[in-house]
Parts: structure tokens; sequence; C-alpha cells
């Protein structure tokens, strides 16, 4: 399934993902860090959501409380969050 998340905080104002039987796939942050963050992408491309958000909760960019991987975890956070609300 695909998601869009805007960012808070961080230079990047978007990502978009997609999940696949727990899996993420397709990250595409829009702005931001270019290299940077292709990197990211390139390294979480095909790792279990669970596993992204262990490695990417609570980074921090300088002297801000978040950062464009931190906004990633949220945003997986957020999906699987919603996700367990309506399997209920």
């Amino acid at each position: 399934m695909k998601y869009r998340y805007k960012t808070q905080g961080t230079c990047s104002q978007q990502i978009d993902f997609e999940i696949e039987d727990g899996i993420l796939k397709n990250v595409l942050y829009y702005g931001g860090c270019n290299g940077n963050l292709q990197g990211i992408s390139k390294l979480v491309e095909g790792m279990p959501v669970e596993q992204v958000i262990a490695k990417l909760q609570g980074i921090r960019c300088g002297y801000k409380p978040t950062s464009c991987p931190d906004q990633l975890a949220t945003a997986l956070k957020k999906v699987l969050e919603k996700n367990n609300s309506t399997s209920k």
C-alpha cells in the first residue's frame, strides 16, 4: 500500500513510501539533502518496517528535536498504529 507523510521540523517536506507484507519499499523524500536522503532510501529498501523504526527513531539533526530519518520512523509508526486500531 502507498503512503504519503508530510514531515515536520525538517528540511524535507514530504516522504512517499510503500509497505508490502511488512516490508518497506520505494521510499522517496521531497526536499532536504538530496544525496543523504537517497542514501537513507536505498539503505532501508526491503527492510521490515519495525526494524527501520528501531534504527531511525530518535535521530536528531543538529539542535533540532527530529531529523529526516526520524520523520520516516514517525511516519511508519503512525501507519502501524492506524493499521492496528482499524484491525481491532
